[in-house]
């Protein structure tokens, strides 16, 4: 386990470095929500009053769920530049543990995940968001564990197609449908009958709950849902990378 840990705080640290030198999709991928929340935040007011509670409460776990979403799936374009350059292969002729070289990558995009998160509920509260210490931290866990969930996925796809013209349609292809029935920007109970059943089918929508009921304060069973996908999706998605990682001709 020790050296398990070495070998990807070592992968971690290169990854790191390379996110500092070149930080613009740090940013770009912390604007987005953030112009989200200062922009379409306000127009709220009049929808979330229908339902009860502070505007900012309701919106801002949507836009962490979105913010661990988006900016994750992103992550599998650097390893397609990585790999085109030889980088994969030359980890791979090291010992290190092909577990490692995924988990090296997943601490980089948790802890990018972690301050963009930070600074989206700080901004919350400063725009009157009223949630409690503890829901905040259980929304921001639930967050990095489904945006790892995602990075996981976007890593390993990258690796077996190992092609932005096919990854990025299907990004595309993956997030539409997402962010129109997850409840991110809008409640569901809002819509027709048969596109709340089918957004009831979005595991997403079950997490967006969940970190929404957690900044509510509301933990009750109805909370289950959401941990049980987000922990499904985490499993799942570490087990599909540490997979194709491990491949001879990766």
């Amino acid at each position: 386990m020790r050296l398990f840990l070495r070998e990807s705080f070592i992968v971690f640290n290169r990854q790191l470095r390379m996110n500092l030198r070149n930080p613009a999709w740090v940013i770009i991928g912390m604007l987005q929500p953030v112009l989200y929340l200062l922009l379409f935040g306000p127009l709220l007011a009049p929808v979330i009053k229908q339902l009860g509670g502070n505007k900012y409460t309701w919106f801002v776990p949507g836009m962490l769920v979105q913010l661990g979403i988006f900016g994750a799936f992103f992550a599998g374009f650097s390893l397609i530049g990585e790999w085109r350059e030889g980088v994969i292969e030359a980890e791979r002729v090291t010992p290190a543990h092909r577990s490692a070289l995924l988990f090296g990558r997943l601490y980089r995009d948790l802890l990018q995940l972690f301050v963009q998160a930070l600074i989206l509920v700080v901004l919350g509260l400063v725009l009157g968001m009223d949630a409690s210490f503890g829901g905040i931290v259980v929304g921001v866990v639930l967050t990095l564990m489904l945006g790892g969930a995602c990075a996981a996925a976007s890593l390993a796809f990258a690796l077996t197609v190992k092609s932005e013209d096919v990854m990025a349609p299907v990004i595309n292809l993956v997030m539409m449908p997402v962010l129109l029935l997850s409840g991110i920007l809008l409640p569901m109970s809002f819509g027709a009958r048969w596109l709340q059943r089918l957004s009831d089918f979005m595991p997403i929508k079950h997490v967006v709950n969940a970190v929404r009921s957690a900044f509510f304060g509301q933990f009750d069973a109805s909370m289950l849902w959401g941990v049980g996908w987000t922990v499904l999706l985490f499993g799942l998605a570490v087990w599909w990378g540490t997979q194709v990682f491990k491949k001879e001709n990766a």
